[in-house]
């Protein structure tokens, strides 16, 4: 049974989420810190090649099953248009000023 977003524990991730599922880039760049980084199956990546080919221009859309660590760490389904849908794992490093530095994703 999938969480909704809404009720997701953890603010930043919660808009993270959000932002994601509403295919809005400029609100998931403004939950990242300028310096932000990330991660897909354990490899550094450029961010912003990223996020445009594996989120926004491929329609990706999360579904939360589980969340753990004061919900910085999920259990998800991920699906977009290339890879269609699989099981995944996400960690977000939350700064104390709500933001993300870094997040961390592949497949569970």
């Amino acid at each position: 049974m999938t969480i909704k977003t809404a009720k997701l524990r953890d603010p930043a991730v919660r808009a993270f989420v959000t932002a994601v599922n509403a295919s809005d880039r400029d609100s998931f760049r403004r939950i990242l810190t300028d310096d932000a980084t990330m991660a897909d199956d354990g490899s550094d990546r450029n961010l912003d090649d990223w996020i445009d080919r594996e989120i926004f221009s491929s329609n990706g859309h999360l579904d939360v099953d589980n969340e753990s660590n004061g919900g910085r760490s999920l259990l998800a389904h991920y699906r977009n248009d290339t890879w269609g849908e699989m099981v995944t794992r996400w960690d977000f490093t939350v700064e104390d000023d709500g933001r993300i530095s870094r997040f961390e994703t592949g497949q569970a």
